[in-house]
Protein backbone atom coordinates (compact mmCIF):
# COMPACT_ATOMS: atom_id res chain seq x y z
CA UNK A 1 0.00 0.00 0.00
CA UNK A 2 1.45 3.35 -0.98
CA UNK A 3 2.10 6.14 1.51
CA UNK A 4 -0.42 8.49 -0.13
CA UNK A 5 -3.18 5.88 0.13
CA UNK A 6 -2.30 5.18 3.76
CA UNK A 7 -2.46 8.89 4.57
CA UNK A 8 -5.79 9.17 2.79
CA UNK A 9 -7.25 6.30 4.79
CA UNK A 10 -5.96 7.70 8.08
CA UNK A 11 -7.40 11.10 7.24
CA UNK A 12 -10.73 9.51 6.35
CA UNK A 13 -10.83 7.74 9.72
CA UNK A 14 -9.95 10.94 11.57
CA UNK A 15 -12.58 12.95 9.73
CA UNK A 16 -15.24 10.31 10.35
CA UNK A 17 -14.35 10.16 14.03
CA UNK A 18 -14.71 13.92 14.41
CA UNK A 19 -18.06 13.92 12.63
CA UNK A 20 -19.43 11.07 14.73
CA UNK A 21 -18.13 12.64 17.93
CA UNK A 22 -19.87 15.87 16.96
CA UNK A 23 -23.06 13.91 16.51
CA UNK A 24 -22.76 12.28 19.94
CA UNK A 25 -21.44 15.26 21.90
CA UNK A 26 -24.91 16.70 22.79
CA UNK A 27 -25.67 13.52 24.77
CA UNK A 28 -22.90 14.39 27.29
CA UNK A 29 -23.60 17.34 29.53
CA UNK A 30 -20.15 17.57 31.10
CA UNK A 31 -17.01 18.29 29.10
CA UNK A 32 -14.89 15.50 30.59
CA UNK A 33 -17.03 12.53 29.53
CA UNK A 34 -17.77 14.27 26.23
CA UNK A 35 -14.07 14.28 25.40
CA UNK A 36 -13.42 10.85 26.86
CA UNK A 37 -16.05 9.19 24.69
CA UNK A 38 -14.09 10.45 21.70
CA UNK A 39 -10.99 8.76 23.14
CA UNK A 40 -13.01 5.62 23.80
CA UNK A 41 -14.18 5.46 20.17
CA UNK A 42 -10.68 6.21 18.91
CA UNK A 43 -9.35 3.34 21.00
CA UNK A 44 -11.98 0.95 19.66
CA UNK A 45 -10.98 1.97 16.13
CA UNK A 46 -7.27 1.63 16.84
CA UNK A 47 -5.10 -1.42 16.01
CA UNK A 48 -4.39 -2.27 19.68
CA UNK A 49 -4.94 -5.97 20.31
CA UNK A 50 -7.38 -5.70 23.22
CA UNK A 51 -9.82 -2.91 23.91
CA UNK A 52 -10.10 -3.12 27.71
CA UNK A 53 -9.88 -0.18 30.11
CA UNK A 54 -6.10 -0.22 30.50
CA UNK A 55 -5.44 -0.52 26.76
CA UNK A 56 -7.90 2.22 25.86
CA UNK A 57 -6.42 4.50 28.52
CA UNK A 58 -2.87 3.92 27.28
CA UNK A 59 -4.01 4.60 23.72
CA UNK A 60 -5.50 7.91 24.91
CA UNK A 61 -2.33 8.80 26.85
CA UNK A 62 -3.95 8.49 30.27
CA UNK A 63 -1.99 7.01 33.22
CA UNK A 64 -4.86 4.90 34.62
CA UNK A 65 -8.08 3.35 33.24
CA UNK A 66 -10.25 5.26 35.71
CA UNK A 67 -11.41 7.84 33.19
CA UNK A 68 -12.30 5.33 30.52
CA UNK A 69 -14.12 3.18 33.04
CA UNK A 70 -16.09 6.23 34.14
CA UNK A 71 -17.44 6.60 30.59
CA UNK A 72 -19.17 3.26 31.09
CA UNK A 73 -20.07 3.35 34.77
CA UNK A 74 -20.06 6.86 36.20
CA UNK A 75 -20.86 9.48 33.58
CA UNK A 76 -24.43 10.57 32.86
CA UNK A 77 -25.54 9.70 29.33
CA UNK A 78 -28.24 7.67 27.64
CA UNK A 79 -27.02 4.65 25.68
CA UNK A 80 -30.41 4.34 23.99
CA UNK A 81 -30.13 7.88 22.63
CA UNK A 82 -26.72 6.99 21.18
CA UNK A 83 -28.25 3.82 19.74
CA UNK A 84 -30.86 5.97 18.01
CA UNK A 85 -28.06 8.08 16.53
CA UNK A 86 -26.37 4.89 15.36
CA UNK A 87 -29.51 3.87 13.51
CA UNK A 88 -29.77 7.29 11.83
CA UNK A 89 -26.08 7.15 10.89
CA UNK A 90 -26.39 3.70 9.29
CA UNK A 91 -29.47 4.70 7.31
CA UNK A 92 -27.83 7.92 6.12
CA UNK A 93 -24.91 6.02 4.64
CA UNK A 94 -26.15 2.51 3.78
CA UNK A 95 -29.89 2.81 3.10
CA UNK A 96 -31.38 0.42 0.55
CA UNK A 97 -35.09 -0.44 0.14
CA UNK A 98 -34.11 -4.08 -0.54
CA UNK A 99 -31.89 -4.34 2.55
CA UNK A 100 -32.30 -7.20 5.01
CA UNK A 101 -32.80 -6.73 8.74
CA UNK A 102 -31.09 -9.67 10.44
CA UNK A 103 -31.49 -10.88 14.02
CA UNK A 104 -28.96 -13.11 15.74
CA UNK A 105 -27.38 -13.59 19.12
CA UNK A 106 -23.87 -13.96 20.40
CA UNK A 107 -22.31 -15.17 23.64
CA UNK A 108 -19.89 -13.26 25.84
CA UNK A 109 -17.92 -15.70 27.98
CA UNK A 110 -17.62 -14.60 31.62
CA UNK A 111 -16.24 -15.90 34.91
CA UNK A 112 -18.20 -15.89 38.14
CA UNK A 113 -21.82 -14.97 38.78
CA UNK A 114 -21.77 -11.18 39.16
CA UNK A 115 -21.92 -9.99 35.51
CA UNK A 116 -25.52 -9.05 34.71
CA UNK A 117 -27.41 -11.84 32.95
CA UNK A 118 -24.59 -14.36 33.23
CA UNK A 119 -25.40 -18.05 33.68
CA UNK A 120 -24.47 -21.41 32.25
CA UNK A 121 -26.36 -21.38 28.97
CA UNK A 122 -25.87 -22.39 25.38
CA UNK A 123 -23.59 -20.08 23.44
CA UNK A 124 -23.62 -20.36 19.68
CA UNK A 125 -20.29 -18.57 19.72
CA UNK A 126 -18.68 -21.40 21.68
CA UNK A 127 -20.97 -24.11 20.27
CA UNK A 128 -21.69 -25.48 23.75
CA UNK A 129 -23.04 -24.58 27.17
CA UNK A 130 -20.79 -22.01 28.84
CA UNK A 131 -20.90 -19.46 31.63
CA UNK A 132 -21.80 -16.43 29.55
CA UNK A 133 -24.01 -13.47 28.78
CA UNK A 134 -26.14 -13.49 25.63
CA UNK A 135 -26.59 -10.40 23.52
CA UNK A 136 -29.32 -10.26 20.86
CA UNK A 137 -28.27 -8.06 17.93
CA UNK A 138 -30.03 -6.49 14.95
CA UNK A 139 -27.97 -5.96 11.80
CA UNK A 140 -28.63 -4.09 8.56
CA UNK A 141 -27.35 -5.67 5.33
CA UNK A 142 -27.51 -3.72 2.09
CA UNK A 143 -25.49 -3.61 -1.11
CA UNK A 144 -23.59 -0.66 0.40
CA UNK A 145 -22.43 -2.41 3.55
CA UNK A 146 -23.37 -4.50 6.57
CA UNK A 147 -23.37 -3.39 10.17
CA UNK A 148 -25.53 -3.13 13.30
CA UNK A 149 -28.58 -1.10 14.29
CA UNK A 150 -29.54 -2.29 17.76
CA UNK A 151 -28.75 -4.57 20.71
CA UNK A 152 -30.42 -6.09 23.75
CA UNK A 153 -29.05 -8.10 26.66
CA UNK A 154 -30.94 -11.32 27.37
CA UNK A 155 -31.85 -11.43 31.06
CA UNK A 156 -32.58 -15.06 32.07
CA UNK A 157 -35.72 -15.69 34.08
CA UNK A 158 -33.82 -16.49 37.27
CA UNK A 159 -32.15 -13.09 37.02
CA UNK A 160 -35.38 -11.29 36.21
CA UNK A 161 -37.08 -12.80 39.27
CA UNK A 162 -34.21 -12.17 41.74
CA UNK A 163 -34.74 -8.65 43.11
CA UNK A 164 -31.51 -8.38 45.19
CA UNK A 165 -29.40 -9.67 42.31
CA UNK A 166 -31.09 -7.27 39.89
CA UNK A 167 -30.49 -4.34 42.22
CA UNK A 168 -26.81 -5.19 42.64
CA UNK A 169 -26.38 -5.34 38.84
CA UNK A 170 -28.28 -2.10 38.27
CA UNK A 171 -31.16 -3.62 36.31
CA UNK A 172 -33.97 -1.08 36.01
CA UNK A 173 -37.13 -1.90 37.96
CA UNK A 174 -39.32 -1.78 34.83
CA UNK A 175 -37.23 -4.46 33.11
CA UNK A 176 -39.07 -7.79 32.93
CA UNK A 177 -38.17 -11.20 31.57
CA UNK A 178 -38.36 -11.32 27.78
CA UNK A 179 -37.57 -14.22 25.50
CA UNK A 180 -35.01 -13.74 22.76
CA UNK A 181 -37.75 -13.51 20.08
CA UNK A 182 -39.49 -10.86 22.20
CA UNK A 183 -36.25 -8.87 22.35
CA UNK A 184 -35.94 -9.27 18.59
CA UNK A 185 -39.49 -8.01 18.13
CA UNK A 186 -38.74 -4.92 20.22
CA UNK A 187 -35.67 -4.08 18.13
CA UNK A 188 -37.47 -4.67 14.84
CA UNK A 189 -40.36 -2.50 15.98
CA UNK A 190 -37.95 0.34 16.79
CA UNK A 191 -36.44 0.03 13.32
CA UNK A 192 -39.84 -0.02 11.60
CA UNK A 193 -41.14 2.92 13.65
CA UNK A 194 -38.02 4.89 12.73
CA UNK A 195 -38.66 4.27 9.03
CA UNK A 196 -35.56 2.17 8.40
CA UNK A 197 -35.80 1.13 4.72
CA UNK A 198 -35.70 -2.66 4.45
CA UNK A 199 -37.35 -5.21 2.21
CA UNK A 200 -36.84 -8.30 4.35
CA UNK A 201 -36.27 -9.78 7.80
CA UNK A 202 -34.06 -12.84 8.32
CA UNK A 203 -33.11 -14.82 11.42
CA UNK A 204 -32.09 -18.27 12.62
CA UNK A 205 -34.16 -21.09 14.14
CA UNK A 206 -34.57 -19.50 17.58
CA UNK A 207 -36.57 -16.69 16.00
CA UNK A 208 -38.07 -18.54 13.04
CA UNK A 209 -39.60 -21.09 15.38
CA UNK A 210 -41.49 -18.41 17.31
CA UNK A 211 -44.96 -18.24 15.77
CA UNK A 212 -45.83 -15.01 17.57
CA UNK A 213 -42.92 -13.26 15.86
CA UNK A 214 -43.94 -14.68 12.49
CA UNK A 215 -47.55 -13.60 12.96
CA UNK A 216 -46.46 -10.13 14.06
CA UNK A 217 -44.38 -9.70 10.90
CA UNK A 218 -47.25 -10.98 8.76
CA UNK A 219 -49.64 -8.47 10.32
CA UNK A 220 -47.20 -5.72 9.37
CA UNK A 221 -46.96 -7.19 5.85
CA UNK A 222 -43.20 -7.45 6.37
CA UNK A 223 -41.59 -10.11 4.13
CA UNK A 224 -39.30 -12.58 5.87
CA UNK A 225 -37.13 -15.65 5.43
CA UNK A 226 -36.70 -17.31 8.83
CA UNK A 227 -34.81 -20.52 9.53
CA UNK A 228 -36.79 -23.26 11.30
CA UNK A 229 -36.09 -26.72 12.69
CA UNK A 230 -36.84 -29.83 10.65
CA UNK A 231 -39.56 -30.66 13.19
CA UNK A 232 -41.46 -27.37 12.75
CA UNK A 233 -45.15 -28.15 12.00
CA UNK A 234 -46.54 -26.35 8.95
CA UNK A 235 -49.95 -26.35 7.27
CA UNK A 236 -50.01 -27.77 3.76
CA UNK A 237 -52.81 -28.12 1.16
CA UNK A 238 -53.41 -31.69 -0.01
CA UNK A 239 -56.02 -33.50 -2.11
CA UNK A 240 -57.72 -34.40 1.17
CA UNK A 241 -57.72 -30.87 2.52
CA UNK A 242 -55.31 -28.93 4.78
CA UNK A 243 -53.00 -31.04 6.92
CA UNK A 244 -50.20 -30.20 9.32
CA UNK A 245 -46.83 -31.80 8.62
CA UNK A 246 -43.30 -31.33 9.83
CA UNK A 247 -40.94 -29.39 7.59
CA UNK A 248 -38.77 -32.47 7.02
CA UNK A 249 -41.80 -34.53 5.96
CA UNK A 250 -42.83 -31.89 3.43
CA UNK A 251 -39.28 -31.76 2.04
CA UNK A 252 -39.23 -35.55 1.69
CA UNK A 253 -42.00 -35.26 -0.90
CA UNK A 254 -39.99 -33.04 -3.24
CA UNK A 255 -39.18 -34.44 -6.67
CA UNK A 256 -35.84 -34.11 -8.45
CA UNK A 257 -37.36 -31.53 -10.80
CA UNK A 258 -38.27 -29.30 -7.85
CA UNK A 259 -34.64 -28.48 -7.05
CA UNK A 260 -32.59 -25.63 -8.54
CA UNK A 261 -28.89 -25.00 -8.07
CA UNK A 262 -28.42 -21.41 -6.95
CA UNK A 263 -25.82 -19.31 -5.16
CA UNK A 264 -26.67 -17.94 -1.73
CA UNK A 265 -24.02 -15.25 -2.17
CA UNK A 266 -20.27 -15.12 -2.45
CA UNK A 267 -18.11 -16.62 0.28
CA UNK A 268 -14.36 -16.67 0.85
CA UNK A 269 -14.01 -19.41 -1.78
CA UNK A 270 -16.49 -18.06 -4.32
CA UNK A 271 -20.26 -18.55 -4.79
CA UNK A 272 -22.04 -20.49 -2.03
CA UNK A 273 -23.80 -23.04 -4.23
CA UNK A 274 -26.59 -25.25 -2.93
CA UNK A 275 -29.64 -26.99 -4.32
CA UNK A 276 -32.85 -25.18 -3.37
CA UNK A 277 -36.58 -25.91 -3.54
CA UNK A 278 -39.71 -24.23 -2.23
CA UNK A 279 -43.21 -25.45 -1.52
CA UNK A 280 -46.35 -23.34 -1.05
CA UNK A 281 -47.79 -23.72 2.45
CA UNK A 282 -50.59 -22.13 4.51
CA UNK A 283 -53.69 -22.86 2.35
CA UNK A 284 -55.49 -19.92 4.00
CA UNK A 285 -53.38 -16.90 3.14
CA UNK A 286 -53.82 -13.16 2.78
CA UNK A 287 -54.72 -11.88 -0.72
CA UNK A 288 -51.59 -10.90 -2.62
CA UNK A 289 -49.26 -12.76 -0.24
CA UNK A 290 -47.81 -16.25 -0.17
CA UNK A 291 -46.10 -18.55 2.31
CA UNK A 292 -43.45 -21.08 1.39
CA UNK A 293 -41.26 -23.70 2.95
CA UNK A 294 -37.79 -23.10 1.51
CA UNK A 295 -35.35 -26.02 1.65
CA UNK A 296 -31.58 -25.92 1.14
CA UNK A 297 -29.65 -29.09 0.24
CA UNK A 298 -25.88 -29.51 0.40
CA UNK A 299 -24.31 -30.46 -2.92
CA UNK A 300 -22.16 -33.25 -1.46
CA UNK A 301 -24.57 -34.60 1.14
CA UNK A 302 -28.23 -34.94 0.13
CA UNK A 303 -29.18 -35.55 3.77
CA UNK A 304 -27.75 -32.19 4.86
CA UNK A 305 -30.86 -29.99 4.67
CA UNK A 306 -31.80 -26.60 6.10
CA UNK A 307 -35.34 -25.28 6.34
CA UNK A 308 -36.87 -21.80 6.18
CA UNK A 309 -40.39 -20.46 6.42
CA UNK A 310 -41.00 -17.56 4.04
CA UNK A 311 -43.63 -14.83 3.71
CA UNK A 312 -43.58 -12.49 0.72
CA UNK A 313 -45.71 -10.92 -2.02
CA UNK A 314 -47.29 -13.42 -4.38
CA UNK A 315 -45.02 -14.21 -7.31
CA UNK A 316 -41.75 -13.69 -5.45
CA UNK A 317 -39.10 -15.73 -7.25
CA UNK A 318 -37.13 -18.56 -5.67
CA UNK A 319 -33.87 -16.73 -6.42
CA UNK A 320 -34.98 -13.80 -4.27
CA UNK A 321 -35.82 -16.05 -1.32
CA UNK A 322 -32.40 -17.67 -1.71
CA UNK A 323 -30.72 -14.25 -1.74
CA UNK A 324 -32.34 -13.31 1.55
CA UNK A 325 -31.57 -16.70 3.12
CA UNK A 326 -27.92 -16.27 2.16
CA UNK A 327 -27.78 -12.71 3.47
CA UNK A 328 -28.47 -13.96 7.00
CA UNK A 329 -24.85 -15.07 7.25
CA UNK A 330 -23.84 -11.40 7.11
CA UNK A 331 -24.59 -10.90 10.79
CA UNK A 332 -22.25 -13.74 11.76
CA UNK A 333 -19.49 -12.05 9.76
CA UNK A 334 -20.31 -8.71 11.40
CA UNK A 335 -20.17 -10.22 14.90
CA UNK A 336 -16.82 -11.84 14.15
CA UNK A 337 -15.44 -8.57 12.79
CA UNK A 338 -16.82 -6.52 15.69
CA UNK A 339 -15.22 -8.84 18.24
CA UNK A 340 -11.94 -8.99 16.37
CA UNK A 341 -11.60 -5.34 15.35
CA UNK A 342 -13.54 -3.01 17.66
CA UNK A 343 -13.50 -4.90 20.97
CA UNK A 344 -17.16 -5.88 21.12
CA UNK A 345 -16.37 -8.55 23.74
CA UNK A 346 -13.46 -6.83 25.50
CA UNK A 347 -15.53 -5.03 28.13
CA UNK A 348 -14.84 -5.33 31.87
CA UNK A 349 -18.15 -4.14 33.29
CA UNK A 350 -20.64 -6.12 35.34
CA UNK A 351 -23.66 -3.85 35.49
CA UNK A 352 -26.59 -3.28 33.16
CA UNK A 353 -25.80 0.27 32.06
CA UNK A 354 -22.12 -0.52 31.54
CA UNK A 355 -22.95 -3.40 29.19
CA UNK A 356 -25.27 -1.31 27.07
CA UNK A 357 -22.83 1.60 26.92
CA UNK A 358 -19.85 -0.45 25.79
CA UNK A 359 -21.80 -2.53 23.30
CA UNK A 360 -23.44 0.56 21.79
CA UNK A 361 -20.11 2.34 21.32
CA UNK A 362 -18.51 -0.79 19.85
CA UNK A 363 -21.38 -1.18 17.38
CA UNK A 364 -20.98 2.48 16.42
CA UNK A 365 -17.27 1.90 15.82
CA UNK A 366 -18.08 -1.06 13.59
CA UNK A 367 -20.58 1.06 11.66
CA UNK A 368 -17.94 3.74 11.13
CA UNK A 369 -15.52 1.22 9.67
CA UNK A 370 -18.26 -0.13 7.42
CA UNK A 371 -19.08 3.36 6.15
CA UNK A 372 -15.40 4.10 5.52
CA UNK A 373 -15.05 0.86 3.59
CA UNK A 374 -18.10 1.68 1.49
CA UNK A 375 -16.71 5.11 0.72
CA UNK A 376 -13.31 3.73 -0.27
CA UNK A 377 -14.97 1.15 -2.51
CA UNK A 378 -17.00 3.85 -4.25
CA UNK A 379 -13.79 5.78 -4.87
CA UNK A 380 -12.19 2.71 -6.39
CA UNK A 381 -9.57 2.47 -3.65
CA UNK A 382 -8.76 -0.30 -1.16
CA UNK A 383 -11.33 -1.32 1.39
CA UNK A 384 -9.03 -0.12 4.12
CA UNK A 385 -7.34 -1.85 7.01
CA UNK A 386 -7.97 -2.70 10.63
CA UNK A 387 -11.40 -4.17 10.07
CA UNK A 388 -12.80 -1.63 7.65
CA UNK A 389 -13.89 -4.64 5.64
CA UNK A 390 -16.77 -5.85 7.79
CA UNK A 391 -17.79 -8.56 5.36
CA UNK A 392 -14.74 -10.74 5.02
Amino acid sequence: MSTSITQAIVQDWATELEQVHGRLAPHFVRCEPRQRVRGYLAGLLSPIERKNGWQLAEQAGEPTPTGMQRVLSGAQWDADAVRDDLRVYVVEHLADPEAVLIVDETGFLKKGTKSVGVKRQYSGTAGRIENCQIGVLLAYASDHGRTFLDRELYLPKEWAEDAPRRAEAGVAQHTTFQTKPQLATAMLERAFNAGVPAGWVAADEIYGGDRRLRRWLEEREQPFVLAIKRSEPLWLATAHGPVQRKAAAIAAGLADADWQRLSAGDGAKGPRLYDWAHVAIRPLREPGWEHWLLVRRHLEDADDLAYYVCFAPAGTMLAELVRVAGTRWAIEECIEAAKGEVGLDDYEVRKWDGWYRHITLALFAHAMLTVIRARMTEKGGPAGANGANSSR
